[in-house]
């Protein structure tokens, strides 16, 4: 049915008049930060903070991080945000599987919605958001292949999830490291009661870092958080945990690394070399 010209224009009127209310706060949050000192990038970031909420900035950020992930991904160039001495963790082949399967469903029910439905709006409306959810899933891989666990070369430790999550541990924070298989069932990065959090993928960690000091974070939508040990996913936990041990400082009063035998069984100290 036709669309009354009336009621398109009121629609047309009521989106200007929304756009223009929105830029007109903006333009004088902008003028505020700058009396207060700030030079014009820095005054304008806080002028966009003020007047959109902490965890629409997180998703809009997260969006544009999935479209530089995946260009990452299919030039083939190398990890996001590791350098020369820099050691990768890989953690993505935990869910490859899973992401590519989500990912053939969903191009069936593209090419099948695309062949039933026949109301040409309905139709394009579908279609795109289909097809926005098949690329979702390709780029959310994408950002975890080329966004890795990072233990920097000066020992410290940068716990990541894709483009949604990354924790930054200074070296002088970790006090101990072991092997523990778990399967956590609460929300990303969530400290629990005992001030523990998960990075977990496709429900698993092997890996917990126990911290001399709790480090502060943000969550995956702006909260943020503090804890004081990890337990992450490593696609190989031996191998991560040779590449961490060495960057552990030993001061006084911190405990020594602490090895545990893979998946349960007893621990036992590993002193330095």
């Amino acid at each position: 049915m036709p669309v009354p010209p009336a009621a398109r224009l009121a629609v047309e009127l009521a989106v200007i008049a929304l756009t223009a209310g929105a830029a007109t706060l903006l333009f004088f949050d902008y003028r505020r930060h700058r009396r207060g000192g700030l030079d014009g990038r820095p005054a304008f970031l806080a002028a966009c903070a003020d007047g959109v909420p902490a965890p629409a900035r997180r998703l809009i950020g997260h969006e544009i991080a999935l479209v530089s992930s995946f260009l990452r991904w299919v030039s083939r160039r190398g990890p996001h945000g590791v350098h020369s001495g820099d050691h990768a963790l890989a953690y993505a082949p935990a869910q490859a599987a899973t992401l590519y399967g989500v990912f053939f469903v969903c191009v069936v029910e593209t090419v099948a919605l695309a062949c039933v439905i026949p109301w040409p709006v309905v139709h394009a409306v579908t279609l795109v958001l289909d097809v926005w959810g098949c690329f979702f899933l390709l780029a959310l891989h994408a950002s975890c292949v080329v966004r890795p666990h990072v233990r920097g070369a000066d020992g410290s430790l940068r716990l990541r999830y894709g483009a949604l999550l990354d924790i930054r541990i200074p070296a002088d924070r970790i006090a101990a490291v072991r092997l523990d298989r778990t399967y956590p069932n609460g929300p990303l990065a969530a400290p629990d009661e005992n001030g523990v959090a998960d990075v977990a993928v496709a429900g698993l960690t092997t890996v917990i870092v126990e911290l001399t000091e709790p480090v502060p974070y943000v969550r995956a939508l702006g909260r943020r958080a503090e804890a004081r040990a990890f337990r992450f996913y490593a696609d190989d936990p031996a191998s991560a945990l040779r590449a961490i041990l060495p960057g552990v400082p030993e001061a006084s009063g911190t405990p020594r690394q602490v090895v545990g035998t893979p998946y349960g069984g007893s621990q036992q100290s590993q002193e330095d070399p």
